[in-house]
Parts: C-alpha cells; structure tokens; sequence
C-alpha cells in the first residue's frame, strides 16, 4: 500500500495543495497503519499501545473527512467545468465504493473509541487493511479519471 500511495503522490501531487495535503496525509494514515500491523497482541494493560491505536485513529477519521468534504467535492467540480460526463459518471460509482468504506472506518472508529478492549483489533485491523486498500484505489481512479479529462481538456486550448 506504502508503494502505491508513493505513485499517487508523484502522478497527481502537483494538482493542488490541497490534493497534496491530503496525500501526505494518506502517507502519515497508512505508516501508522502498517506500524499498528506489526503489534500481533494488543493489550488494554499497555497505555502506549491504547495512545497508537488513538493516533490512527484520529489520522484516519481526518483523512476521510478530508476526502469526503474537501477533495471529491474538488475532484467533481473540475469535471464539471469541463463538463465530462464520462468522468462524472465514474467518479459517482467510485464514490459508492469509497462511501461503503467510510461506514466501515467509522464504525471502527466508533468501536475502539468506546473501548480500551484491543483483544480482536488484530482481526478488526486486518478487516480495515482491506477496505483502506479498496478506499485508495477508488480515490486514485477518481483522481485519474477528473485529472486526466481536466489535463486533456486543458491541454487542448492552450494548443
């Protein structure tokens, strides 16, 4: 995920600060990720591990929100100033996919934020790896396909 999420950056960092923000913190997302990946046993008796698993979490509630109230609304708008229907049309499935995540990373958030029982945060986290994956290859595609019928369009008028 660490190598994909470093190609995005590199392909589309330069659309906006704003894209590019959210792309650092997609980074930051997926190293805490990963580093909570490499815990096999949680215990509610190691505070350090209860402040890492909050940590992400806050990261990752950031990041969605961040994606749903700032960049898709961004991403859309650029297609429709070009009005790409096309492109529009994608964006709008791959916003079910990534809508059926955000109900997944909420849920999650919600559970271990009325907890401290981490005993199933292994199983739960693995669960999470797979819509966190699902989640950026949507955002990349949609990131792709606005960008891309933008920069093409774009590219046309000023030859």
């Amino acid at each position: 995920m660490l190598e994909n999420c470093k190609s995005a950056q590199e392909r589309w960092g330069g659309v906006s600060q704003l894209i590019d923000q959210w792309l650092e913190e997609r980074q930051e997302m997926l190293v805490r990720f990963c580093a909570l990946g490499e815990i096999r046993h949680f215990s509610s008796e190691d505070p350090s591990q209860g402040r890492k698993v909050k940590t992400f979490f806050e990261i990752l509630v950031d990041y969605t929100s961040a994606g749903h109230f700032e960049i898709y609304d961004q991403l859309i708008r650029e297609g429709n100033s070009y009005h790409d229907k096309d492109a529009l049309e994608a964006a709008n499935g791959l916003l079910e996919t990534i809508d059926a995540t955000t109900e997944l990373i909420l849920d999650f958030n919600d559970k271990y934020l009325e907890t401290d029982d981490l005993t199933s945060l292994v199983a739960d986290l693995s669960t999470l790896g797979e819509a966190i994956e699902s989640r950026l290859e949507a955002e990349d595609c949609m990131i792709e396909v606005l960008h891309s019928a933008h920069h093409d369009q774009s590219q046309k008028t000023t030859s």
